[in-house]
């Protein structure tokens, strides 16, 4: 049986398509994309667009060990609301994804339970201490496609040389948590006016500025690829404009999050607005969007990072830091970054769906006839309201809970079978 997507506007960055036409799949494969096509089920895309399925390389599955906050399961359920299709898991899990079996561990409860693609990143140091490097060949032999400590940094700058170096030598990206975690110690929030007004202890921007330069130059010395993740500073920014400038095999990301809102969303103590790095200022929201749209930032990702009720109603400074984003993902960037004019729907779609994909070299983010049928159909225009009850994800810790967005995803496709249809 083919399925036959009509009516709908093409979006299609890798191919440089966007323009009116019909996409054809068949066994799970993209067909043809062209003008009066022919297919046995019809889903008519009237208003839509139609897209690649997002790629989102920066997402906590907490599967194993931390089950009670999301599983893959879930957090699959959770990403196809969101219109995406496949997901790089973090490897901080409990225990670390610093082995071969623990790749495989993943790989198989995927293939088991998760309606989406998704693609294990591994530990970059063993047991994420950032003292001994982990096995890299045999990480990406067992299917990892990027090496992380992400939520550390490594500290030492010797093994994160080395760390590099292996890194690079068996060609794998190296996603990187650019933090001086001696100068974040302690801190709940952006230093500044906000948490100076709250009472409470700050984490400096040059934490996260200090880092994404050492980090890069390392890089730069080893030939190495990094990817620097959840990039939050407007310093950090330039920083990585100025290493491409160079030639640094450096590629960024931001979340969605750091383009739409600022530290004051935590005034009211609203934990569900803490993570990190935090929330910054309107100056450092200005510089990401201009990042985004000058292509310094390669993609979006949403640093999804589902906690439990229980672990986010206490005391600021005691909440975990992170926030879900795969559901609101795409809303976001039409609200906040396509209907205000800061980019074209062409431009929010590459940094959505191909951006992540060329990063971690994945076979995805793309409608080339023969690839994989992943497909995202979205309403730019619709309204909805985002609420809690709504999630797919076992855990509801967004900043956005009953905010009204723009956007919304209205079918998605993996492997050539819808696997969600917006009610």
């Amino acid at each position: 049986m083919s399925l036959l997507i009509k009516n709908g506007q093409i979006i299609d960055p890798a191919n440089k398509i966007s323009g009116l036409f019909d996409l054809l799949i068949e066994d799970g494969k993209i067909k043809e994309i062209g003008k009066e096509l022919q297919g046995d089920d019809i889903l008519d895309a009237t208003g839509c667009i139609v897209s690649p399925g997002l790629v989102d390389i920066h997402c906590h599955f907490r599967e194993p060990g931390f089950e009670s906050k999301e599983t893959i399961a879930t957090g699959s359920q959770a990403a196809a609301r969101g219109g995406v299709t496949t997901v790089v898991t973090m490897a901080n899990t409990n225990p670390p994804i610093d082995n071969a079996g623990l790749v495989e561990l993943v790989i198989r409860r995927a293939r088991e339970e998760a309606c989406i693609q998704v693609c294990p990143a591994a530990c970059a140091t063993k047991d994420m201490h950032g003292s001994e490097i982990t096995e890299m060949a045999d990480l990406k032999a067992a299917g990892a496609v990027a090496v992380t400590d992400d939520g550390k940094d490594i500290s030492s700058s010797l093994v994160m040389r080395h760390a590099l170096d292996y890194a690079g030598m068996v060609g794998l990206p190296f996603l990187s948590h650019s933090e001086d975690e001696t100068l974040a110690a302690g801190g709940a929030m952006n230093e500044g006016y906000c948490a100076t007004l709250m009472g409470l202890p700050g984490i400096p921007k040059v934490a996260e500025d200090i880092r994404t330069d050492r980090n890069i130059r390392l890089a730069e010395l080893t030939g190495a690829h990094i990817h620097i993740q959840h990039v939050s500073t407007a310093a950090s920014v330039e920083i990585i404009r100025l290493a491409k400038k160079r030639g640094a095999r450096v590629t960024a990301e931001s979340a969605p999050h750091y383009f739409s809102l600022t530290d004051e969303a935590t005034l009211n103590f609203n934990t569900n607005a803490k993570m990190n790095p935090p929330l910054r200022e309107q100056e450092d929201v200005e510089a990401i969007i201009e990042g985004l749209k000058d292509g310094t930032l390669d993609c979006i990702a949403t640093d999804h990072a589902p906690h439990t009720q229980t672990e986010k109603r206490v005391e600021f400074q005691m909440a975990p830091f992170g926030i879900t984003g795969l559901e609101t993902s795409l809303a976001l960037t039409m609200t906040y970054l396509v209907h205000p004019g800061h980019v074209s729907l062409e431009k929010a779609v590459e940094l959505l769906c191909l951006g992540g994909a060329q990063v971690c070299n994945l076979d995805a983010g793309t409608l080339t006839p023969g690839a994989c049928a992943d497909v995202a159909v979205f309403d730019p225009q619709e309204e909805w309201t985002v609420l809690s009850e709504d999630f797919a994800s076992r855990s509801t810790n967004s900043p956005f809970i009953d905010q009204t967005l723009k956007g919304r995803v209205r079918h998605t496709i993996c492997k050539g079978k819808i696997i969600y249809s917006a009610p």
